[in-house]
């Protein structure tokens, strides 16, 4: 639901552990694309228990040579792009 987001290129989502649910979707963005207005869009779009909990920009979503995205690479950035990510704020 991200996607036709005009900031937003390229969106994956994936489940992160999460102490109070178990597990939390963490959204993937290439692009310049703010937060809140990531979050609206999903608010008006999705239920509130499927929207981003967070949004992680980055420059590249990993990819194999076919161009499918990488999901396994996703969570292996999980650790290390804390300093990218970018709290949602509330719509």
């Amino acid at each position: 639901m991200l996607s036709p987001h005009d900031g937003g290129r390229e969106v994956s989502v994936i489940g992160r552990p999460d102490a109070d649910w178990g597990e939390a979707v963490g959204a993937y963005v290439v692009g310049a694309a703010h937060p809140k207005e990531l979050d609206a869009l999903c608010l008006a779009r999705i239920a509130r228990c499927k929207r981003p909990k967070d949004y992680v920009f980055v420059d590249a979503l990993p990819k194999n040579n076919y161009g499918k995205i990488l999901k396994t690479d996703l969570r292996t950035l999980e650790g290390t792009s804390v300093s990218k990510r970018s709290e949602k704020g509330t719509a």
